[in-house]
C-alpha cells in the first residue's frame, strides 16, 4: 500500500502548513512520463515515512496548480516549513527525487 496523498486543495493548503517536508507531484492522468514517475513516487513515500508526499492531479486542483506556476508537468516541488525549496520538471530517476529531499 502506498503512502501517498491524492490531495485536494483544502487539504494541500493543511498538509504543506502542518508537515515540515512535504513532496508535491502536480500530474495528469493521461501524462506518459508522470506515469512513469508514479513508481518512484510511491516508493519515495514508503521509504521517508517523515516526508509527506503529495500528488496533486492538474486537471481536478487547475487552481493549485496556477497558484504554484505549473506549467509543465509532473513538476515536483519539496516544501519545507509550508515554503517552497526546490522544484524540478520532467521525468527524474528515483535518486534525483531523493536528492530533492536534502
Amino acid at each position: 500500500m502506498s503512502n501517498v496523498i491524492h490531495a485536494n486543495g483544502s487539504e494541500f493548503n493543511d498538509l504543506i502548513a502542518n508537515n515540515e517536508l512535504v513532496f508535491v507531484d502536480f500530474f495528469a492522468q493521461w501524462c506518459g512520463p508522470c506515469k512513469m514517475l508514479a513508481p518512484s513516487i510511491d516508493k519515495l513515500a514508503d521509504e521517508h515515512p517523515k516526508v509527506k508526499v503529495l500528488k496533486i492531479d492538474v486537471d481536478q486542483e487547475n487552481g493549485l496548480a496556477m497558484q504554484y506556476g505549473v506549467q509543465s508537468i509532473p513538476t515536483l516541488i519539496v516544501f519545507k516549513n509550508g515554503q517552497p525549496v526546490n522544484r524540478q520538471m520532467g521525468f527524474m530517476p528515483y535518486e534525483a527525487l531523493e536528492q530533492m529531499l536534502k
